[in-house]
Protein backbone atom coordinates (compact mmCIF):
# COMPACT_ATOMS: atom_id res chain seq x y z
CA UNK A 1 0.00 0.00 0.00
CA UNK A 2 1.65 3.59 -0.89
CA UNK A 3 0.61 7.05 -0.23
CA UNK A 4 -2.75 7.92 -1.18
CA UNK A 5 -3.38 11.33 0.25
CA UNK A 6 -4.79 13.67 -2.17
CA UNK A 7 -2.40 16.47 -0.54
CA UNK A 8 0.58 15.29 0.39
CA UNK A 9 3.22 17.75 2.59
CA UNK A 10 6.94 16.91 1.92
CA UNK A 11 9.48 16.09 4.19
CA UNK A 12 12.85 16.78 4.23
CA UNK A 13 15.50 14.65 6.46
CA UNK A 14 18.58 16.03 7.61
CA UNK A 15 20.06 12.78 9.46
CA UNK A 16 23.42 12.69 12.10
CA UNK A 17 24.42 9.51 12.82
CA UNK A 18 23.73 9.70 17.23
CA UNK A 19 26.86 9.38 19.29
CA UNK A 20 26.39 6.62 21.19
CA UNK A 21 25.88 7.44 25.39
CA UNK A 22 23.64 6.49 28.27
CA UNK A 23 20.22 6.22 26.37
CA UNK A 24 17.18 8.47 27.14
CA UNK A 25 13.77 6.78 27.92
CA UNK A 26 11.66 6.06 25.15
CA UNK A 27 9.72 8.43 23.72
CA UNK A 28 5.93 7.91 22.26
CA UNK A 29 5.02 8.59 18.85
CA UNK A 30 1.23 8.88 18.56
CA UNK A 31 -0.57 7.77 15.14
CA UNK A 32 -2.58 10.16 13.30
CA UNK A 33 -5.52 8.79 10.91
CA UNK A 34 -4.95 9.08 7.14
CA UNK A 35 -8.11 8.01 5.11
CA UNK A 36 -6.42 6.50 1.53
CA UNK A 37 -8.98 6.32 -1.18
CA UNK A 38 -12.52 7.06 -2.05
CA UNK A 39 -15.85 7.50 0.18
CA UNK A 40 -15.37 4.11 1.69
CA UNK A 41 -11.70 4.84 2.17
CA UNK A 42 -9.58 2.55 4.64
CA UNK A 43 -8.23 4.69 7.13
CA UNK A 44 -4.57 4.12 8.31
CA UNK A 45 -2.65 5.03 11.19
CA UNK A 46 0.82 6.78 10.56
CA UNK A 47 3.56 7.23 12.63
CA UNK A 48 6.50 8.03 10.44
CA UNK A 49 6.81 10.59 9.21
CA UNK A 50 5.52 12.82 12.22
CA UNK A 51 6.52 15.69 13.61
CA UNK A 52 7.94 14.30 16.30
CA UNK A 53 10.09 12.32 14.15
CA UNK A 54 10.72 11.46 10.53
CA UNK A 55 12.66 8.18 10.34
CA UNK A 56 14.24 5.66 12.27
CA UNK A 57 17.60 4.33 10.48
CA UNK A 58 16.25 4.51 7.25
CA UNK A 59 13.14 3.67 7.83
CA UNK A 60 11.09 6.14 6.49
CA UNK A 61 7.20 5.70 6.29
CA UNK A 62 5.17 3.66 8.45
CA UNK A 63 0.94 2.73 7.82
CA UNK A 64 -0.58 0.90 9.90
CA UNK A 65 -3.95 -0.86 9.43
CA UNK A 66 -6.90 -2.61 10.35
CA UNK A 67 -8.39 -5.24 11.29
CA UNK A 68 -10.68 -3.71 8.61
CA UNK A 69 -13.82 -5.31 7.47
CA UNK A 70 -13.20 -5.51 3.55
CA UNK A 71 -17.69 -5.59 2.99
CA UNK A 72 -17.28 -1.89 4.71
CA UNK A 73 -14.04 -0.83 2.82
CA UNK A 74 -14.01 -2.79 -0.25
CA UNK A 75 -10.84 -3.66 0.77
CA UNK A 76 -7.32 -2.43 -0.87
CA UNK A 77 -7.93 -1.40 -4.73
CA UNK A 78 -4.73 0.34 -5.34
CA UNK A 79 -4.35 1.28 -9.25
CA UNK A 80 -0.65 1.36 -10.51
CA UNK A 81 1.38 4.28 -9.35
CA UNK A 82 4.78 5.42 -8.99
CA UNK A 83 7.55 4.91 -6.47
CA UNK A 84 11.56 6.27 -6.68
CA UNK A 85 14.35 6.25 -4.20
CA UNK A 86 12.85 3.46 -1.70
CA UNK A 87 12.17 0.44 -0.68
CA UNK A 88 8.36 -0.83 0.60
CA UNK A 89 7.99 -3.54 2.62
CA UNK A 90 4.53 -5.24 2.69
CA UNK A 91 3.51 -7.06 6.26
CA UNK A 92 0.81 -8.57 6.83
CA UNK A 93 -1.14 -10.34 10.06
CA UNK A 94 -4.41 -11.13 8.25
CA UNK A 95 -5.58 -11.12 4.71
CA UNK A 96 -4.41 -11.58 0.73
CA UNK A 97 -2.78 -9.06 -1.34
CA UNK A 98 -2.39 -9.23 -5.18
CA UNK A 99 1.12 -7.52 -6.80
CA UNK A 100 1.65 -6.88 -9.68
CA UNK A 101 4.58 -4.38 -10.99
CA UNK A 102 6.30 -2.90 -13.88
CA UNK A 103 9.36 -5.31 -13.86
CA UNK A 104 6.78 -8.48 -14.52
CA UNK A 105 6.58 -9.19 -11.09
CA UNK A 106 2.91 -11.15 -9.69
CA UNK A 107 2.99 -12.25 -6.16
CA UNK A 108 0.32 -12.20 -3.18
CA UNK A 109 1.47 -10.60 0.01
CA UNK A 110 0.35 -13.29 2.35
CA UNK A 111 0.34 -13.12 6.86
CA UNK A 112 4.37 -14.44 7.62
CA UNK A 113 5.91 -13.08 4.22
CA UNK A 114 7.92 -10.51 3.34
CA UNK A 115 7.21 -8.58 0.04
CA UNK A 116 9.91 -6.36 -0.95
CA UNK A 117 10.07 -4.10 -3.82
CA UNK A 118 12.78 -1.99 -4.54
CA UNK A 119 11.90 0.67 -6.53
CA UNK A 120 15.32 2.59 -7.30
CA UNK A 121 15.42 4.14 -10.41
CA UNK A 122 11.72 3.89 -11.10
CA UNK A 123 8.94 1.83 -10.09
CA UNK A 124 5.20 1.60 -10.73
CA UNK A 125 2.94 -1.46 -9.56
CA UNK A 126 -0.87 -2.00 -8.05
CA UNK A 127 -2.23 -3.41 -5.31
CA UNK A 128 -5.20 -5.75 -4.79
CA UNK A 129 -6.86 -7.48 -1.98
CA UNK A 130 -7.92 -10.79 -3.06
CA UNK A 131 -11.92 -12.26 -3.73
CA UNK A 132 -10.74 -14.76 -0.49
CA UNK A 133 -10.09 -11.60 1.82
CA UNK A 134 -12.44 -10.66 4.67
CA UNK A 135 -10.82 -8.78 6.68
CA UNK A 136 -7.41 -6.93 5.95
CA UNK A 137 -4.78 -6.09 9.34
CA UNK A 138 -1.20 -5.34 8.45
CA UNK A 139 1.46 -2.65 8.14
CA UNK A 140 3.25 -0.69 5.75
CA UNK A 141 6.68 0.22 5.57
CA UNK A 142 9.46 2.03 3.52
CA UNK A 143 13.00 2.38 3.33
CA UNK A 144 14.65 5.59 1.89
CA UNK A 145 17.29 4.27 -0.35
CA UNK A 146 21.20 5.60 0.54
CA UNK A 147 22.73 7.94 -2.10
CA UNK A 148 25.08 5.39 -3.95
CA UNK A 149 22.07 3.08 -4.19
CA UNK A 150 19.40 5.30 -4.77
CA UNK A 151 19.23 4.99 -8.70
CA UNK A 152 19.67 0.90 -9.10
CA UNK A 153 17.65 -1.10 -11.11
CA UNK A 154 13.96 -2.02 -10.15
CA UNK A 155 13.19 -5.56 -8.48
CA UNK A 156 10.77 -7.49 -6.22
CA UNK A 157 11.32 -9.95 -3.87
CA UNK A 158 9.66 -12.29 -1.17
CA UNK A 159 11.16 -13.98 1.52
CA UNK A 160 9.46 -15.81 4.12
CA UNK A 161 9.85 -15.03 8.12
CA UNK A 162 12.16 -16.89 10.06
CA UNK A 163 10.88 -17.68 13.68
CA UNK A 164 13.25 -17.69 16.89
CA UNK A 165 12.34 -17.12 20.70
CA UNK A 166 13.19 -15.23 23.63
CA UNK A 167 11.95 -15.41 26.93
CA UNK A 168 8.49 -15.52 26.33
CA UNK A 169 8.66 -13.92 22.77
CA UNK A 170 7.81 -15.49 19.58
CA UNK A 171 9.81 -13.69 16.88
CA UNK A 172 9.60 -13.44 13.41
CA UNK A 173 12.42 -11.58 11.50
CA UNK A 174 11.16 -10.84 7.97
CA UNK A 175 14.36 -8.29 7.43
CA UNK A 176 18.16 -8.04 8.15
CA UNK A 177 18.92 -9.55 11.80
CA UNK A 178 17.79 -9.66 14.98
CA UNK A 179 17.46 -11.66 17.99
CA UNK A 180 20.13 -14.43 15.90
CA UNK A 181 17.83 -14.75 13.08
CA UNK A 182 18.12 -13.22 9.64
CA UNK A 183 16.37 -12.91 6.38
CA UNK A 184 18.27 -12.28 3.32
CA UNK A 185 16.35 -9.98 2.09
CA UNK A 186 18.27 -6.85 0.01
CA UNK A 187 18.95 -4.12 2.05
CA UNK A 188 21.42 -0.98 1.02
CA UNK A 189 21.99 -0.32 5.11
CA UNK A 190 22.02 -1.48 8.36
CA UNK A 191 18.36 -2.24 9.00
CA UNK A 192 15.92 -5.20 10.64
CA UNK A 193 12.44 -5.83 11.32
CA UNK A 194 10.76 -8.40 13.26
CA UNK A 195 7.54 -9.27 14.50
CA UNK A 196 7.08 -10.00 18.63
CA UNK A 197 4.70 -12.06 20.08
CA UNK A 198 4.00 -12.00 23.53
CA UNK A 199 1.14 -13.67 26.06
CA UNK A 200 -0.46 -11.52 28.60
CA UNK A 201 1.86 -10.61 31.37
CA UNK A 202 4.81 -11.98 29.11
CA UNK A 203 8.19 -10.15 28.82
CA UNK A 204 11.62 -10.54 27.13
CA UNK A 205 14.77 -8.96 27.31
CA UNK A 206 15.97 -8.50 23.66
CA UNK A 207 19.61 -7.81 22.69
CA UNK A 208 19.70 -5.10 20.26
CA UNK A 209 22.67 -2.85 18.48
CA UNK A 210 24.36 0.02 20.69
CA UNK A 211 24.90 1.91 16.83
CA UNK A 212 21.49 1.23 15.85
CA UNK A 213 17.85 2.87 16.85
CA UNK A 214 14.61 1.47 17.04
CA UNK A 215 10.80 1.77 16.70
CA UNK A 216 8.37 -0.60 18.94
CA UNK A 217 4.79 -0.31 16.59
CA UNK A 218 1.93 -1.72 18.87
CA UNK A 219 -0.38 -3.94 17.11
CA UNK A 220 -2.20 -5.47 20.00
CA UNK A 221 -2.64 -5.43 23.53
CA UNK A 222 -0.88 -3.16 26.06
CA UNK A 223 2.95 -3.05 25.96
CA UNK A 224 5.96 -1.22 27.72
CA UNK A 225 8.64 -0.64 26.28
CA UNK A 226 11.86 -0.22 28.88
CA UNK A 227 9.14 0.52 31.54
CA UNK A 228 7.38 3.12 29.20
CA UNK A 229 3.81 2.13 28.46
CA UNK A 230 2.34 2.23 25.05
CA UNK A 231 -1.02 1.34 23.41
CA UNK A 232 -1.73 0.49 20.55
CA UNK A 233 -0.98 2.15 17.15
CA UNK A 234 1.78 4.20 19.07
CA UNK A 235 4.86 3.91 18.02
CA UNK A 236 7.84 3.49 20.71
CA UNK A 237 11.00 5.43 19.78
CA UNK A 238 14.60 4.42 21.37
CA UNK A 239 17.92 6.22 20.32
CA UNK A 240 20.61 4.51 19.65
CA UNK A 241 23.39 3.07 22.99
CA UNK A 242 20.77 0.37 24.03
CA UNK A 243 22.52 -2.52 24.54
CA UNK A 244 19.03 -4.69 25.11
CA UNK A 245 15.61 -3.51 25.09
CA UNK A 246 13.01 -5.14 27.31
CA UNK A 247 9.20 -5.49 26.37
CA UNK A 248 6.58 -6.66 28.36
CA UNK A 249 2.81 -7.07 27.90
CA UNK A 250 0.40 -6.30 30.12
CA UNK A 251 -1.80 -8.95 32.33
CA UNK A 252 -5.21 -8.87 30.57
CA UNK A 253 -4.24 -9.93 27.19
CA UNK A 254 -1.46 -10.45 24.68
CA UNK A 255 0.28 -8.56 22.50
CA UNK A 256 1.87 -8.44 19.47
CA UNK A 257 4.66 -5.73 18.35
CA UNK A 258 6.67 -4.79 15.01
CA UNK A 259 10.09 -3.71 15.74
CA UNK A 260 11.99 -1.70 13.08
CA UNK A 261 15.65 -0.30 13.31
CA UNK A 262 18.64 0.46 12.33
CA UNK A 263 22.14 2.69 11.97
CA UNK A 264 20.78 6.16 11.39
CA UNK A 265 21.18 7.61 7.69
CA UNK A 266 23.27 10.51 7.97
CA UNK A 267 21.69 11.76 4.44
CA UNK A 268 18.92 14.59 3.32
CA UNK A 269 16.55 13.41 1.44
CA UNK A 270 13.18 14.87 0.61
CA UNK A 271 9.90 12.68 0.29
CA UNK A 272 6.42 13.44 -1.48
CA UNK A 273 3.53 12.02 -2.26
CA UNK A 274 5.47 8.27 -2.93
CA UNK A 275 8.49 9.82 -4.31
CA UNK A 276 12.27 9.88 -2.71
CA UNK A 277 14.45 12.18 -3.71
CA UNK A 278 16.86 15.15 -3.06
CA UNK A 279 15.66 18.09 -4.39
CA UNK A 280 12.75 19.96 -5.41
CA UNK A 281 13.51 19.61 -8.93
CA UNK A 282 13.79 15.75 -8.51
CA UNK A 283 10.26 15.65 -7.16
CA UNK A 284 8.82 17.86 -9.74
CA UNK A 285 10.16 15.65 -12.79
CA UNK A 286 9.17 12.44 -11.23
CA UNK A 287 6.00 13.91 -11.08
CA UNK A 288 6.38 14.90 -14.87
CA UNK A 289 7.38 11.63 -15.77
CA UNK A 290 4.62 10.36 -14.10
CA UNK A 291 2.08 12.33 -15.67
CA UNK A 292 3.92 11.93 -18.73
CA UNK A 293 4.39 8.03 -19.34
CA UNK A 294 1.06 6.75 -17.51
CA UNK A 295 -1.04 9.55 -19.31
CA UNK A 296 -2.44 11.08 -16.24
CA UNK A 297 -1.69 14.44 -16.85
CA UNK A 298 -3.94 14.55 -19.92
CA UNK A 299 -6.50 12.54 -18.30
CA UNK A 300 -7.08 14.84 -15.52
CA UNK A 301 -6.25 18.09 -17.97
CA UNK A 302 -3.63 19.44 -17.00
CA UNK A 303 -2.31 22.14 -19.23
CA UNK A 304 1.20 21.30 -19.68
CA UNK A 305 0.10 17.40 -20.47
CA UNK A 306 1.76 15.41 -23.53
CA UNK A 307 0.83 12.26 -24.92
CA UNK A 308 2.38 9.44 -23.17
CA UNK A 309 5.58 8.68 -22.83
CA UNK A 310 5.85 4.94 -25.32
CA UNK A 311 9.17 4.50 -25.77
CA UNK A 312 10.70 2.04 -23.51
CA UNK A 313 13.68 3.40 -23.43
CA UNK A 314 13.55 6.27 -21.81
CA UNK A 315 10.42 5.28 -19.42
CA UNK A 316 11.21 5.92 -15.73
CA UNK A 317 8.32 3.77 -14.36
CA UNK A 318 7.44 0.90 -17.15
CA UNK A 319 4.83 -0.50 -18.17
CA UNK A 320 1.98 0.98 -15.86
CA UNK A 321 -1.27 -1.38 -17.39
CA UNK A 322 -0.72 -4.79 -14.78
CA UNK A 323 -3.33 -5.88 -15.97
CA UNK A 324 -5.60 -3.43 -14.01
CA UNK A 325 -8.86 -2.92 -14.83
CA UNK A 326 -8.83 1.18 -14.52
CA UNK A 327 -6.51 4.29 -14.91
CA UNK A 328 -3.40 4.74 -13.65
CA UNK A 329 -3.56 7.05 -10.24
CA UNK A 330 -2.54 10.51 -11.16
CA UNK A 331 0.01 12.30 -9.11
CA UNK A 332 -1.52 15.29 -6.80
CA UNK A 333 -0.86 18.77 -7.84
CA UNK A 334 1.99 20.34 -6.35
CA UNK A 335 1.77 23.17 -3.93
CA UNK A 336 2.82 26.75 -5.67
CA UNK A 337 5.63 27.44 -3.17
CA UNK A 338 8.99 25.26 -3.61
CA UNK A 339 9.62 22.17 -1.41
CA UNK A 340 11.00 23.10 1.89
CA UNK A 341 13.12 21.57 4.37
CA UNK A 342 11.77 20.18 7.44
CA UNK A 343 13.86 19.70 10.74
CA UNK A 344 14.41 15.99 11.98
Amino acid sequence: MSNLEKHPSETWVECDAEEFGTPGAPEIISAREVPLGGPRAMTVHRTLPSKQRTMIGAWCFVDHYGPSDVTVTGGMVVPPHPHTGLQTVSWLFEGEIEHRDSVGSHAFVRPGVLNLMTAGHGISHSELSTPATTTLHGAQLWVALPEASRDVDPFFESHTAVATRIDDADINVFVGEFAGASVGATTFTALSAAEIRLPAGGSAVLPVRRDHEYGVLIDTGRVTVDGVAAERTDLVYTGTGRATLTIAAGPDAAARVLLIGGEPLDEQILMWWNFVGRSHEEIVEYRAQWQRESGAGAAVGETDATPPETDPAIRRFGVTDHHFEGEPLPAPVLPNVRLQPRRR
